[in-house]
Formats: C-alpha cells, sequence, structure tokens
C-alpha cells in the first residue's frame, strides 16, 4: 500500500521532474522495496490515481514509461504486471515530455495559431492546406504510416501566421512528439487500434481558416486537439476490455441462473 510520504514527496518534488516521472520512479521504489514482487499484479489504474492525487493520464505516462524501462508488461485485459529484470533500471526514467501534456501545449498554441493563420492567409496557402488534406486522404490508406501530410498541415497553417516565433514552436512540438519515446509508443498503440488523422475534422479547419474567420478557425483546433486526447485516452485504456469481461461473465452468470429456475 502506498504510504502518506510517497504523496508528499511527490508535491514536494512536482516543480523539479515531470508528474509522470515521479509517479513512474515513486512506483519502481514500490517494486524494488518488494511492495510488488515478480509478477503481482499493480492497482487499478484509478487507484493509482488517487492515492498519488494525479490524473489517470499521468498514471497511464508512467506506467508505459516503466513498460520502456522494461519493468512491467501491460496485458490488454488484464492489467499491468511486474516483470523479472535482470539489470537493475536506470534511476529516473527520462523520457521527454508525455504526450498528454504536449497536446495540451498543442491545443492552447495551435489553437491560437489556426486564428492567427486565418486573419493572414493567402489564397495560394489555402491551396497548399487543401493539397496536404489529399496527400492525407492517400496516406490513410496505407497500413501502418507516420503522419508526415498532417505534420505537413499543421506546419502551413503555423507558416501561414506571418509570425516566425509560433512556426518555431509548432515546429519544435512536432520535432518533440516524433523524438519522445513515451511519446512514440504511445501513438503506436493508438494507430495498433486503428487511429488515423481525421480527414473530416482537417477539413473543417481549413474551411475555417479559408474563410477567415478566426474565432471558428481557433474552435474547430482545438476541438481536433481534444478529439486527438480522447482516442490517446480510448487507445492506451488498460482496464477497458477487463471491465468490459468482468461485465459480461456477470450476465452470463445471471442468466444461467435465471435458466435454472425454470
Amino acid at each position: 500500500m502506498i504510504g502518506q510520504l510517497n504523496i508528499l514527496d511527490l508535491k514536494s518534488d512536482r516543480s523539479v521532474k515531470r508528474l509522470y516521472q515521479q509517479v513512474a520512479e515513486a512506483l519502481l521504489s514500490l517494486i524494488e522495496s518488494g511492495e510488488y514482487g515478480v509478477g503481482a499484479r499493480l492497482p487499478a489504474e484509478r487507484e493509482l490515481a488517487a492515492q498519488f492525487e494525479v490524473s489517470r493520464p499521468t498514471i497511464r505516462e508512467a506506467i508505459i514509461a516503466l513498460e520502456l524501462a522494461g519493468c512491467v508488461e501491460v496485458r490488454t485485459g488484464s492489467g499491468v504486471y511486474v516483470l523479472e529484470r535482470k539489470e537493475t533500471p536506470a534511476r529516473g526514467v527520462e523520457l521527454d515530455i508525455g504526450p498528454f501534456e504536449l497536446m495540451e501545449a498543442r491545443a492552447l498554441i495551435e489553437g491560437e495559431a489556426a486564428a492567427l493563420a486565418a486573419r493572414n492567409i493567402s489564397d495560394e496557402e489555402v491551396a497548399a492546406l487543401e493539397s496536404a488534406i489529399e496527400e492525407m486522404v492517400e496516406e490513410n490508406k496505407k497500413k501502418l504510416h507516420k503522419e508526415t501530410a498532417d505534420r505537413k498541415f499543421h506546419l502551413l497553417i503555423a507558416q501561414a501566421t506571418r509570425n516566425s516565433a509560433v512556426l518555431r514552436v509548432v515546429t519544435d512540438l512536432w520535432d518533440v512528439r516524433e523524438a519522445s519515446p513515451l511519446t512514440a509508443r504511445m501513438l503506436d498503440k493508438v494507430r495498433l487500434a486503428g487511429w488515423k488523422p481525421r480527414i473530416d475534422e482537417h477539413r473543417a479547419i481549413c474551411e475555417a481558416i479559408a474563410a477567415r474567420d478566426p474565432a471558428l478557425a481557433r474552435k474547430r483546433m482545438r476541438d481536433h486537439m481534444m478529439r486527438v486526447i480522447d482516442q490517446l485516452l480510448e487507445a492506451t485504456e488498460i482496464e477497458a476490455v477487463n471491465e468490459a469481461k468482468r461485465r459480461v461473465d456477470a450476465d452470463r452468470a445471471r442468466f444461467t441462473a435465471a435458466r435454472e429456475l425454470t
């Protein structure tokens, strides 16, 4: 059971390390102390979130960080289990910015970029956005791919702001997205779940920008980013399948009992 001291330590150290890293290291300490032995199942995500006083996305990032470090195994529909390790993992699971934190930043920054682009974009740049969407359509036909056209679309919007600082920030956010092992692992899970860039959402953003409507462009970009966050949550839900199985088993038992009464 996680003690109060762990929670206090997390609170005092939040300004130093990213939150998911703090949670990952706290869980690693519990594993190394024998609180959770080899083969043990970690507590449910919602329980860990309550114990550490953090969000469930933060717990999810911490679990994936430990998975990348070879400390745990995520078994879909079953839970998270402690693995036997031949070597002690390095302290401090440094995996850069987590995907949920990154998407939150993108929603804020790219939302404003879309609004500014709606004021400054040229007809030629609108045509380039439409072309990038068509490239996205072709990419989506492939089984697995990196979102090259998606990146192009978003950087074209940043470029259309006529603000080099905005372009630099948006480019940096995409570079972080592609360089972070944690984000890469989570995106792999999303792709395997069948997620691909939503063409309708990108067209809606393009239409708002082409209409030179900053407020609508901002809203549609932020709505798009929020849906991406929802997709990340759905694709990395550790316990969803297991909970569904429990419900099916409960229904099966109930109907079996009913049959025995007839």
